[in-house]
């Protein structure tokens, strides 16, 4: 159930977060979801791609700091409150979210987020069990191909 992101630490100056995704763009590796946070020497640049080991390879010949990271994709009812009714089955759990941010694509009338949680294994467990749908890798990698 755990999707593979990758963490990419950018000095927080002009053209480094195009640097780095030009480096990828170069050997079409497109990005299919990002997440992006700054301090004020540096930024977080969070991406999730279908070609992981390649991505980070390219990253690092290019000198970017990378690190690999386990987040779970979960998909919640488009419409208000989905969000909602999903985190409450979160709390019901006593999970911690460390952070999240959308997925660019839908399935049907679900929305995809993206969760970094302490134990992904754990929550991938609980929120199943609470009824919410955590997608596979191959399962959220089919709906981008569905999509194009």
């Amino acid at each position: 159930m755990r999707v593979p992101q990758i963490s990419v630490f950018l000095e927080n100056r002009r053209g480094r977060l195009r640097e780095a995704c030009a480096c990828l763009a170069d050997v079409g590796i497109n990005l299919v979801s990002l997440s992006l946070a700054d301090t004020t020497d540096f930024g977080i640049l969070r991406i999730i791609v279908e070609d992981t080991e390649r991505a980070m390879s390219v990253l690092k010949q290019t000198k970017f700091t990378t690190n690999r990271t386990d987040v779970l994709a979960v998909e919640v009812d488009d419409r208000p409150g989905g969000l909602a009714t999903l985190l409450a089955a979160v709390d019901e759990a006593e999970l911690n979210v460390e952070y999240m941010y959308a997925f660019n694509e839908k399935r049907e009338r679900r929305a995809i987020l993206i969760f970094r949680f302490e134990d992904p294994d754990q929550a991938a467990d609980a929120l199943g069990q609470a009824g919410v749908n955590v997608l596979s890798r191959i399962e959220l990698f089919e709906t981008v191909k569905s999509g194009r």
